[in-house]
């Protein structure tokens, strides 16, 4: 055999060393990816993190396209080819290193998406949102992938790239309303102003908040029916959340009437404290005998309830009103009620 002969501008040792070259790095790549990923599930056997698992996910992502690509393009460095096909070679190996590192980012995504969501522990609203941010970084992977390789192949993008600056503002001001919505529910999810099953109050609305999506709010009102409220409105308003709540200052009054005695009046402070200090999750602050009103004598108790539910609020003041009730029988003293004393003189 003579390795002197030529073809196609090549000797035959030439395309001996060529189709060598190509079959040696197909399998060199082959052998690197199956040693590392062995390796690497070693290596993940010993760890309790899941990053060596994404790595794993992102490697065998890596399937024969690209060893084919890039064994061809370093081997066609010992051929002697036309220009176009060099040129076209490391087109191909260019677009092929891009589509597999954007893949292999992609599983990073989701990975990083995956542990945010379980982190925050709200699957309902994370999902969505997540899913959301997982899309327009995805977008800008593959927009910048198009760029790069455009770029290297001698287009000039400097237009493109003002064309997509120009379109994206076009877009924007076409869905303000819409992306308003977008990026205020990302507002919610990373400031988490509220979160499902938080009693909250919006200007005059209230309620619990079933579901926060990507454009709206859903709220269960106190009456019953759900109130839908855009999440550009939600973060523009001043909201109270009732469901932040870890612990709840109540104070209430009320009045005897003007004919109990001084020492009864004495008690009353003392009584209080006795009655609220004997309910669950509360701790008394003060009873004072506050003042003097039309037709009664006032006075004023604070204490506080270790739980912002409002359910619990009423059963404790429930619980102490009755108790009140019972006391001020047993020492005879009146609630006072609205009176009026007409004196006549003759």
């Amino acid at each position: 055999m003579n390795l002197e002969m030529m073809y196609l501008g090549n000797s035959l040792k030439d395309w001996l060393v060529f189709l060598s070259i190509f079959a040696a790095a197909i399998i060199v790549l082959k052998i690197v990816k199956s040693v590392v990923i062995v390796k690497l599930k070693s290596l993940s056997e010993k760890t309790a993190n899941q990053i060596d698992d994404m790595v794993i996910a992102g490697i065998n992502s890596i399937h024969w396209p690209f060893f084919v690509f890039v064994s061809f393009y370093f081997s066609l460095e010992f051929l002697r080819v036309p220009a176009w096909i060099s040129n076209w070679s490391y087109y191909i190996f260019l677009i092929a290193v891009s589509y597999y590192a954007i893949k292999i980012l992609e599983n990073i995504i989701e990975f990083a998406g995956a542990k945010m969501v379980e982190k925050r522990q709200d699957n309902g609203q994370s999902a969505g949102i997540v899913k959301l941010m997982e899309i327009f970084l995805k977008i800008a992977l593959w927009l910048s992938a198009v760029v790069l390789v455009l770029s290297n192949m001698g287009y000039n993008v400097t237009s493109l790239i003002a064309g997509l600056g120009i379109g994206g503002i076009a877009v924007a001001l076409a869905l303000q309303s819409i992306l308003g919505d977008l990026f205020s529910s990302l507002t919610i999810y990373f400031d988490k102003p509220f979160k499902d099953g938080d009693f909250i109050i919006v200007g005059s609305d209230m309620g619990v908040v079933k579901k926060i999506g990507i454009k709206t709010t859903r709220i269960q009102t106190l009456q019953g029916q759900e109130l839908v409220i855009s999440n550009s409105e939600l973060t523009s308003s001043r909201v109270n959340n009732y469901g932040k709540m870890s612990e709840r200052r109540i104070p209430f009054e009320f009045g005897v009437i003007y004919d109990t005695p001084a020492e009864k009046l004495k008690k009353i402070p003392g009584m209080m404290k006795k009655i609220i200090e004997s309910q669950e999750k509360v701790r008394f602050d003060r009873a004072h005998f506050r003042g003097f009103s039309d037709s009664s004598l006032d006075f004023e108790v604070v204490y506080y309830l270790d739980t912002g539910d409002y359910n619990v609020f009423m059963d404790t003041q429930q619980a102490i009103n009755l108790a009140m009730v019972e006391r001020f029988k047993e020492e005879k003293i009146e609630f006072a009620f609205p009176t009026q004393t007409i004196h006549i003189e003759k």
